[in-house]
């Protein structure tokens, strides 16, 4: 009898991390490259947070399990942070920290959906939510979100696919990856308001809270619905992608079940880096972090000022994140699709950039995304070696 893997995990590879990988071996063999695929900020921690880790290392701090949802201190820290940020008060037993992001994502779906119940994301999109959900088993159900909806669903998109066959949940990321774009706090109320009513979760992403074009933070679901499940990270705002930290803000009909799967699935978040964590939260550090988002503001600025030389095609409102998602064009020239383009840039130019096949199945082969997390050096310097590679 041949052994062969589960139907579930027949899901796509996530892209990004393919090209992270020829990144490396081509850099590994001498080659000057430069990352714009990821969305990894290059400040990396705040100061106060990695002398707290130094400490840890010298110290007699116990680092063996915590508490399931992590450690008092950290959960108060974040309580406070939606305190100073969006002004209301929330319950530390509500914050449940994980492993990342990634890991509130999939307790938060095995908490609130059973196999089979429809779940509706915006399409162009992060493909991890499309995938956890169909390796749980879930329905996936794509909302075309075009220009003409700014790349984000509205209540009217949501009405028409739950008469199809009700919804179950619906996954709503604002700032959202790829496109960077965000709803508007009388458009997020709206959708609240418009889930409740209709027994439908919603499940909102702000990792990117606090990285916008325009200034200001983001409006947070539980500002609207406290039945929301609202995820969130150390990763971007923080710059800490590699220590595997984020939290999940857990309705109260949803704390046991979330606790008891959070159990057997990790135990805990990292322990060395939940310590740390607590001093993201120091005046110097959201200082810090404040610098950070200023730099992709400039990066931004420095590509969207050399859009009409590159001469590409429609380009997402970027209202905050640091990715920009832009069509091709007439300067997709004689290749098969974005794929095969970035892919020759890679190699002919040593200029990491990721298609839009990885975001949207339906239309993306014509479409990259450019992380501008480098920064605004990095980015002036790619630009220069994708103006050469299209001349040729």
């Amino acid at each position: 009898m041949s052994r062969t893997p589960a139907a579930r995990a027949a899901v796509p590879p996530f892209a990004v991390m393919s090209i992270l990988g020829r990144v490396a071996e081509l850099r590994a063999s001498g080659r000057d490259v430069i990352s714009l695929c990821a969305g990894e900020p290059s400040s990396g921690a705040p100061s106060d947070v990695r002398r707290a880790m130094a400490d840890l290392m010298t110290g007699v701090v116990p680092l063996g399990y915590t508490e399931t949802f992590g450690i008092r201190p950290l959960r108060e820290a974040i309580a406070g942070h939606y305190a100073r940020w969006y002004g209301f008060e929330l319950d530390p037993a509500s914050v449940a920290v994980t492993t990342g992001s990634s890991g509130a994502f999939t307790l938060a779906f095995l908490a609130a959906f059973d196999a089979g119940d429809r779940v509706a994301l915006a399409r162009p999109g992060y493909p991890a939510y499309r995938n956890i959900l169909t390796a749980l088993g879930c329905r996936v159900v794509e909302l075309d979100c075009g220009p003409a909806q700014r790349f984000q669903p509205d209540v009217a998109m949501l009405a028409r696919a739950h008469a199809e066959a009700p919804l179950a949940g619906l996954v709503l990321a604002s700032p959202a990856n790829p496109t960077g774009t965000m709803v508007a706090p009388e458009q997020l109320a709206a959708v609240a308001a418009w889930c409740r009513d209709a027994g439908v979760r919603l499940v909102s992403d702000e990792i990117y809270h606090g990285i916008t074009s325009a200034g200001g933070i983001g409006d947070c679901a539980w500002s609207h619905d406290r039945g929301a499940l609202v995820v969130s990270s150390f990763s971007k705002y923080w710059g800490m992608t590699g220590w595997r930290l984020g939290w999940c803000l857990v309705p109260e009909d949803l704390l046991a079940a979330f606790d008891a799967l959070a159990g057997n699935f990790a135990l805990c978040a990292p322990v060395p880096a939940q310590h740390a964590a607590v001093a993201a939260f120091t005046d110097r550090s959201y200082v810090e972090a404040a610098t950070a988002v200023e730099t992709f503001a400039d990066a931004r600025r420095v590509l969207l000022e050399s859009l009409p030389e590159l001469g590409w095609g429609a380009v997402a409102p970027a209202d905050g994140a640091f990715y920009v998602y832009a069509e091709l064009g007439e300067a997709l020239g004689g290749y098969a699709d974005s794929v095969a383009w970035c892919a020759a840039l890679l190699e002919s130019e040593g200029v990491a950039v990721t298609p839009g096949t990885d975001f949207d199945e339906v239309s993306g082969a014509t479409a990259i995304r450019i992380s501008l997390a480098a920064g605004p050096e990095a980015v002036g310097a790619a630009l220069v070696r994708i103006r050469r590679f299209q001349q040729r």
